[in-house]
This record gives structure tokens, sequence and C-alpha cells, in this order.
């Protein structure tokens, strides 16, 4: 039997994405950590280089720190919070977070302090005589 098709070989991302979804959530947490670990204590590195007196390297040390924050490591979170959010002393931790970013954002942009208002309940009426 021939498909229509060609089959496709699998590419390295669907294999890692397919990887990070068999993880439980202490695993996905800890391979959140390892890039965490190392990108977090660069950028205090980048300061202290610029500081010597080095500030191109310093400013391009912390120039890509902060691309790999927010091109791997933002990417990762995405993937594995749903799993984080199983953790329940993770998903109290991220409630308190959000919370507190809406009440700082609020103290800057008052439209931002109060919560969107709550949809209307739609509960299902069964008509009169049935």
């Amino acid at each position: 039997m021939t498909s229509a098709e060609p089959t496709r070989k699998p590419t390295p991302e669907s294999r890692f994405s397919r990887f990070v979804g068999s993880l439980g959530p202490y695993q996905s947490l800890a391979l959140l950590l390892v890039p965490v670990g190392v990108v977090e204590p660069l950028k205090l590195i980048a300061v202290a280089v610029a500081g010597e007196g080095h500030w191109i390297a310093g400013s391009a040390m912390v120039a890509g720190a902060y691309a790999v924050s927010l091109l791997f490591i933002e990417r990762l979170f995405r993937r594995v919070k749903p799993k984080l959010l199983t953790l329940h002393w993770f998903a109290g931790l991220w409630r308190w977070l959000v919370g507190l970013r809406g009440k700082l954002a609020g103290w800057r942009i008052p439209s931002l302090a109060t919560p969107p208002p709550a949809a209307p309940d739609r509960r299902a009426v069964k008509p009169e005589g049935q």
C-alpha cells in the first residue's frame, strides 16, 4: 500500500516537543530550571563585566542573555506551564504573582486594576410545558 503523501522524517523540534510533553510536572520544572540557572547568573556576570570597564562585552552579554530568555526560556515555559500548574504550591505561587502584577499595573494604570466583567451566566432554561 502506498500513500499519496510521502512520509516525513520527524524534525528535532517535533521530537523535543514530544519529549517535553511526556514529562511529569517535577521533571518539567527541572527542565525549565536548567536554562534559567545558566542564563540568570550570566546576566549578573555581564553587569559585573560591564562594571569593570568592558561595557561593550558586558552589554553584548546582557543582550544575549535576554535574547535567550525571551526566545528559548519563555517558549519552554509556555509549553510546560500547564503541567507546572498541576503542582499545588506552584499554582498558588503563580496566582499570587499574577495578582501582584495586576495590583502593580493598576497602580500605574488604574484601568488595569479592575478585573474584566464576568461573562453572564447562561443556564439552559426549559420552556414551560416540558
